[in-house]
């Protein structure tokens, strides 16, 4: 249930034409609606990963679902753009805390030897969430307004939190907390992704993103200078020096980015083009997850059988090839079409998603099961962040004349097929994808 929060946040992407209207904000603006929420989450997630390995995963995990629950309610109350800008970075800080904890407590309550079968039962329930937010999204929509996705998730937060007192208590480790080290990680973040969003932006001088870019390049440097003399850093940045390791993560990331596409622009394509109602967008939009609800145990039954890389080269590579003809459809395209469509991407995510987490937590040591599934999390949450501000500049770039068709075309052929090249590029390094 705790889990759940995040993947149930997709509702809001259905009520993004609502929440635009009602605001009175352009296409462009309500990319902050995401940023703002995705960035404060994604920029906490190591640290809060590393606090609940040092302090009990439960402990964080229970103080992430308090701080959500006020968070999702002061959302819903909010009548002004600003203030809801706000309540979404409380929200973000309660998701941060909640599920950078959420699959080490998966993987702790059973034996190394499930594992894997544990990942997938966990992304099971968290496809499940994501299938439902889209559906219950519309209905929600449709029956109280913009304002009921977000007070729909605060009796979920209070219900997992009385019942999270059945989860092991927490042990205390010995090993101190990096508090430096855990500002500069999230400034780091914090700075690329602010760069990227600049970037973007007419109003704003590219000299001063590139600034802001520098400015995150100098903090990974002073951070990765300064874990070599501290014993016990957020994440060690030596792990990164493997490209078998880095290479998996650096395709979740741009695999997360590209497929970011059918929760920012798929909605409105829906309403818009195929002039659905704001249900049966819901309903079709669900499809995607409901096929990574099954992805999930056939993830399971691939990893033994070809190994973790070569399935999470299958999941990148089904993303990318699906996002093209996705892209190709208008408004004489049938439904059918487009629902089996959104269900490969979704088999595609589901096979990415157990199969790179399994990989992750397998590298790092067991007493950092927090800072690998926060690792696991993250790199799908940059890609995240990421994709709602390159989606949104390409999207742009390829609206000529303000076509619709024509901007949700170029930006989702674009993700697709320059997801397939980087994953072309990737092969340079055959160890990485064909090695046990």
């Amino acid at each position: 249930m705790g889990a759940s929060l995040a993947p149930l946040d997709i509702a809001v992407n259905v009520a993004l034409p609502a929440i635009t209207a009602y605001f009175k904000l352009k296409l462009g603006d309500v990319q902050w609606l995401v940023i703002c929420y995705v960035l404060v989450y994604g920029s906490l997630m190591l640290v809060c990963g590393k606090l609940g390995d040092l302090f009990g995963h439960r402990l964080i995990f229970r103080l992430g679902l308090a701080v959500s629950a006020v968070g999702c309610a002061a959302c819903a109350a909010a009548t002004d753009w600003s203030w809801f800008l706000a309540a979404r970075a409380l929200q973000g800080v309660g998701t941060a805390l909640a599920i950078s904890c959420t699959p080490a407590l998966a993987v702790s309550l059973y034996p190394p030897a499930q594992r894997l079968r544990a990942l997938a039962a966990f992304s099971m329930t968290v496809s499940l969430a994501s299938a439902i937010g889209p559906m219950l999204g519309g209905v929600l929509v449709e029956l109280g307004g913009w304002p009921a996705v977000y007070w729909i998730r605060v009796p979920v937060s209070l219900a997992a939190l009385a019942m999270s007192v059945m989860l092991p208590r927490p042990t205390i480790d010995a090993r101190p907390f990096d508090f430096w080290g855990g500002a500069l990680v999230a400034a780091i973040m914090s700075t690329f992704l602010a760069a990227l969003v600049m970037a973007q932006h007419k109003e704003v001088s590219l000299w001063l993103a590139f600034a802001v870019f520098l400015v995150s390049v100098g903090l990974t440097l002073w951070y990765v200078r300064r874990s070599r003399h501290v014993a016990e850093p957020i994440i060690r940045p030596g792990l990164f020096a493997d490209p078998t390791f880095t290479i998996p993560n650096v395709m979740n990331w741009f695999a997360s980015l590209a497929a970011f596409s059918i929760l920012l622009l798929t909605p409105y394509y829906l309403v818009n083009v195929l002039q659905l109602s704001a249900v049966v967008s819901g309903l079709v939009l669900g499809i995607a997850y409901v096929a990574g609800l099954a992805g999930a145990p056939v993830a399971a039954w691939l990893v033994p059988r070809i190994g973790r890389r070569q399935t999470v080269f299958c999941g990148v590579a089904l993303i990318g090839l699906v996002l093209i003809p996705l892209g190709l459809t208008n408004a004489r395209t049938p439904l059918g079409v487009v629902g089996l469509l959104l269900a490969a991407e979704g088999l595609g995510i589901g096979l990415l998603g157990v199969a790179y987490t399994d990989l992750v937590v397998d590298t790092l040591p067991a007493h950092d099961r927090g800072v690998a599934g926060s690792l696991a999390l993250l790199t799908r949450t940059m890609g995240n962040v990421s994709g709602a501000a390159v989606l949104s500049a390409l999207f742009t770039a390829g609206a000529v004349g303000g076509n619709f068709l024509m901007g949700y075309r170029f930006a989702l052929t674009t993700a697709g097929g320059g997801l397939l090249a980087v994953l072309a590029l990737s092969c340079l390094q055959p160890r990485a994808w064909f090695s046990r």
